[in-house]
């Protein structure tokens, strides 16, 4: 046995520390953090991180929470997390209320269970067991709790790195994977099409033009062209959805002279932001409609007051399968639980926009949870789950920090 796979599993968390663990984790589900309102949640996890030990613990002036383990000159290696959730929706669909965070059945229920704070609290628990070996790390292991990432993915990443000063050399991102290995995930464009008409009393519709019907012949191009988008064998099919339509009229009975179509585009590989916007313009032309497009683009201040700005256009990217951090990472796994772990990419869009999209940083996932339940009023994750990926995370960091 190499001395790496009698590290890691020397990590293993002991059956108390397991149930701070969860006990933390439910704290976090108790402690609301909708997007831009995380400060809570944040003072939370700074607390918590001191309690256990840890010397490096600052918030930046974005919100976002920064605990650094080890001085050596070697390799950085990142792991992001984000502190917000989207907002609860109707309470009523919720089998356990969304703030409780109830355990029942062997699992932690509630809104940010799985997307992501059991990850967020398993890659504390993680970096705990290096504790003890943070005179031997040979690099820098940085954990990265992040602010605004549902409304914005990339953006208060990006300041870490562009503004704290921390560039990584890798970054896991610990999205909910299932335990298993993420290495990709399909870009994605917000486009706004402004769709003009003339407004006339309702009564007489034929001396106005109806916006809203203009719209719909842009709806009815945007659902046809949607069998048409290119295919990655990996990342799969490119897609278009319309998810907003606002129209505007001076009254009920009154012709709207305009219309706002708001459409979701996901791009595979091969497809760039550009090639996208042309897209639409190219229907918009043909097909006759009086409209302008714009990508939409996010603004809203952090909790801290503190307001960046993006366009909502993020690439498509992919770590290639033969990657050495991939490759770590799922020796890591194999060590931790035995049996190899499937390697595919997410479904949804993630920080990796940016650090692996556009800073070019190799970024892989792994996380707690199953995707699909992420954004549902079903959000639960098995506490060994949390045990597993903490100890994951600790034989990574190890893996890579610490000299054979």
């Amino acid at each position: 046995m190499n001395s790496h796979m009698a590290i890691t599993r020397g990590l293993e968390l002991e059956w108390t520390t397991a149930q701070e663990l969860y006990r933390f984790a439910q704290r976090l589900v108790q402690t609301p953090s909708v997007s831009a309102h995380e400060d809570a949640a944040a003072a939370l996890v700074v607390e918590h991180l001191r309690a256990l030990g840890f010397a490096d613990v600052r918030v930046n002036a974005m919100g976002s929470v920064i605990a650094t383990l080890g001085t050596g000159d070697g390799p950085t290696l990142l792991y992001d997390a984000h502190l917000d959730t989207v907002a609860p929706g109707t309470l009523d669909s919720w089998p356990h209320p969304p703030y409780d965070g109830v355990i029942a059945d062997g699992a932690l229920h509630g809104l940010g269970a799985v997307d992501m704070k059991s990850a967020l609290a398993s890659m504390i628990y993680g970096a705990r067991q290096l504790l003890p070996w943070q005179d031997r790390l040979q690099g820098r292991l940085v954990l990265a709790f992040v602010v605004q990432e549902e409304p914005c993915e990339g953006l208060a990443i990006r300041y870490v790195i562009e503004e704290d000063g921390i560039r990584p050399d890798y970054v896991l991102l610990g999205e909910p994977t299932d335990l298993q290995i993420s290495r990709g995930q399909r870009g994605r464009v917000m486009f706004k099409v402004a769709v003009t008409g003339r407004s006339s009393h309702g009564s007489q519709p034929q001396l106005g033009q109806n916006a809203i019907y203009a719209a719909a012949r842009l709806i009815f191009a945007a659902q046809l062209l949607a069998d048409s988008l290119p295919k990655d064998p990996f990342l799969g099919p490119g897609t278009i959805a319309v998810t907003a339509i606002h129209s505007q009229g001076s009254s009920l009975n009154a012709i709207p002279d305009l219309c706002k179509v708001y459409l979701d585009r996901r791009l595979t590989l091969g497809e760039t932001v550009l090639g996208a916007r042309a897209q639409l313009e190219s229907l918009i032309s043909r097909e006759d409609i009086p409209a302008t497009l714009q990508i939409t683009t996010y603004d809203e201040p952090s909790y801290t007051g503190l307001v960046r700005t993006a366009q909502e256009a993020h690439p498509a990217w992919v770590l290639d399968r033969a990657h050495p951090l991939v490759e770590a990472l799922q020796q890591t796994i194999q060590v931790v639980r035995g049996g190899a772990p499937t390697i595919g990419h997410w479904p949804f869009s993630t920080d990796g926009v940016y650090t692996m999209g556009q800073a070019g940083i190799p970024t892989v996932g792994f996380g707690p949870g199953d995707p699909d339940l992420a954004h549902t009023p079903r959000e639960a994750v098995r506490l060994e789950d949390l045990r597993t990926a903490a100890h994951v995370y600790a034989g990574l960091a190890a893996r890579l920090l610490l000299a054979e």
